[in-house]
């Protein structure tokens, strides 16, 4: 196919394979819209996002708006670039129509879930608290509304037994990039038509906040685990003992059994080298991996050294 114009917009890490496979294939990034350098460190230094970074390795203009709805100027300069198509990565910031409508073919987005499933800002995350069993990547045409554009191309994976917010971010990422590199001909020709999304089972997915790493035992073991592996690596679980923090790095539900209904739910019911088993609403945690306040993660084993936790409560 004859190469693209392609404007790129995105900023975590998130959006760096989808430019890298861009730039791979061959196709024309004339422009790279990232979001502002920000404060980040204990040093609270300005830092430039992944893409930004990828981009200057590459030698790639940047631009970095504030925002593209306050700012007129921003929006000439990008309709100059007389572009035939933008793609969208975890941006992060808002597109007004004047931009979606600005490219030649309009905008693409690559969005981490099977849509209509998951709009929103953190789909892989709340994929996993739901107890999914697959989920994937769509190729979607950018309209008006939060991910609700009509879908070009879609890939599915399976969630993992032990699948971590991190681990299928990583998978995503890069099933993404092969995803937006083989919708690309068929976006360009006009062969490959949009599918409309059926709205009527269409779900959102919140952006994640620091309030909801808090464990509530009374929750199946189950869900705690869910909870646990879809906040790695952040927020990241965590719990309470005797007033200090506990974050959860890893933890397995653990078959229910008659005596466990009876205990109430976060106390401590064995701690020993195989890990920490935790009463839960319905079932057994096992804790693996915790990290003590002010220290790194370790094991649940090297954590109870010295430590006699039977019978203590969390939470």
């Amino acid at each position: 196919m004859k190469s693209l114009r392609i404007l790129f917009a995105g900023t975590p890490d998130f959006a760096v394979p989808c430019l890298a496979a861009l730039l791979d294939a061959g196709h024309e990034v004339i422009g790279v819209y990232t979001q502002p350098d920000r404060p980040a460190g204990r040093g609270r230094k300005l830092q430039m996002s992944p893409v930004k970074a990828l981009a200057l390795d590459r030698g790639l203009p940047v631009y970095q708006p504030e925002s593209l709805k306050r700012d007129p100027e921003a929006v000439e300069q990008l309709r100059a670039h007389s572009a035939d198509l933008m793609v969208v990565v975890a941006y992060g910031l808002l597109l007004p129509t004047s931009v979606l409508d600005a490219p030649r073919l309009g905008c693409v987005n690559v969005h981490a879930s099977l849509l209509p499933l998951w709009r929103g800002a953190a789909p892989l995350q709340r994929a996993i608290l739901a107890g999914d069993s697959e989920t994937g990547v769509c190729i979607m045409r950018m309209e008006a509304g939060l991910d609700t554009g009509p879908v070009y191309h879609r890939v599915a994976t399976p969630i993992a037994a032990h699948e971590t917010g991190g681990t299928l971010h990583d998978r995503l990422a890069e099933l993404g990039a092969q995803a937006l590199v083989e919708a690309l001909p068929g976006i360009a020709d006009g062969s490959l038509a949009p599918e409309p999304q059926d709205d009527t089972h269409a779900t959102y997915a919140h952006k994640l906040s620091k309030d909801e790493a808090t464990i509530d035992w009374s929750a199946p073991a189950a869900a705690i685990e869910r909870q646990v592996r879809a906040f790695d690596p952040w927020p990241v679980a965590q719990t309470t003992l005797e007033g200090a923090t506990l974050r959860i790095w890893s933890a397995e539900a653990e078959p229910v059994s008659a005596e466990t209904g009876a205990i109430t739910p976060g106390t401590v019911v064995q701690a020993d080298r195989t890990g920490l088993r935790v009463a839960t609403g319905t079932g057994q945690l096992r804790l693996t991996r915790v990290q003590p306040a002010g220290k790194k993660p370790m094991s649940a084993a090297d954590y109870l050294n010295a430590r006699h936790l039977d019978g203590a409560r969390f939470g």
